[in-house]
């Protein structure tokens, strides 16, 4: 993973915006997203696009996006505007460059060429992409596994269905890859804006399978999604108090103690000196608003 790439920072929330929309590149500034994909690919219509290039270049370069994690999506390199993309939105100061329909190593490798060493997102959106979920993830540039859930759906011939049974296979073989190599992954986009505890659902199932965060359409969406990525208050005092009884005198050296009536092992600490880092993280995040 590149020096530059914060592993550490909060992705809960991860807003597309669309790079046509210049009053949306602004209002982004004043949102609580964790992390802002402008977008150049899927909402912006074809005679639209080197108006959201010229945008988004200059909105990256203006900057104002305070604690935000800046990301830019580009079109892919099989487009008639993705090898531009690349090249105006090399060293501009972007956090990232998501690359759309990434099959397999070699569409990174190809987008790298035409970057200076940004930290490079793939979206996992084709079954070639699942098959080589563990070559992408490996690749010294990828930073982030974005899942396309739509074009998922799409590709497969499948059914959107509460609780997306047909789509379970696709997102746990890309959080696998992510995991393996330490990478980030952030769960696809909720497409109901105003089913808000189907929104809700959906976030707590990516939690649980373990993503960092989740893809947003909309800003409604931030506020809910953020609490639901968020540690509660009470998993980080429990967490804490982990911590600290490994970190006592009379634990040095033992792999299981007992804390609060329970048996903990290392793998509890190193679980709990994470969820407080993220907590910590989140707390930093917000102060820097």
């Amino acid at each position: 993973m590149l020096p530059q790439f914060d592993a550490g920072r909060p992705r809960r929330s991860v807003l597309y915006m669309p790079g046509a929309n210049a009053r949306a590149l602004e209002k982004a500034r004043t949102l609580d997203a964790d992390a802002l994909i402008l977008d150049l690919e899927d909402a912006v219509s074809p005679d639209a696009k080197e108006l959201a290039r010229e945008q988004v270049v200059a909105a990256v370069k203006a900057g104002g996006y305070g604690p935000r994690e800046v990301v830019v999506r580009v079109n892919g390199l099989d487009t008639p505007w993705g090898a531009e993309d690349l090249r105006a939105v090399n060293g501009i100061g972007a956090d990232g460059v998501l690359i759309p329909k990434v099959n397999g190593p070699g569409d990174i490798e190809a987008a790298a060429r035409l970057l200076k060493d940004e930290p490079i997102w793939a979206m996992m959106e084709t079954p070639a992409a699942m098959f080589a979920a563990q070559e992408i993830a490996q690749h010294p540039l990828l930073c982030v596994l974005v899942m396309g859930t739509n074009d998922l759906v799409k590709e497969l011939k499948a059914a959107r269905v509460p609780g997306r049974g047909s789509l379970l296979t696709a997102l746990q073989m890309s959080l696998l890859a992510a995991r393996d190599a330490a990478c980030i992954a952030i769960d696809g986009v909720y497409n109901d804006i105003k089913n808000e505890a189907g929104f809700a659902d959906e976030c707590e199932q990516g939690r649980d399978f373990g993503f960092d965060g989740k893809t947003l359409i909309h800003p409604s969406q931030i506020a809910p999604c953020n609490d639901v990525f968020a540690p509660s208050a009470d998993a980080v005092a429990d967490a804490r108090e982990i911590i600290a009884a490994f970190d006592a005198p009379d634990a040095q050296g033992k792999g299981v103690i007992t804390v609060g009536g329970k048996m903990v092992e290392l793998l509890h600490a190193e679980e709990s000196r994470r969820l407080v880092a993220v907590a910590d993280a989140i707390a930093a995040k917000d102060a820097a608003k």
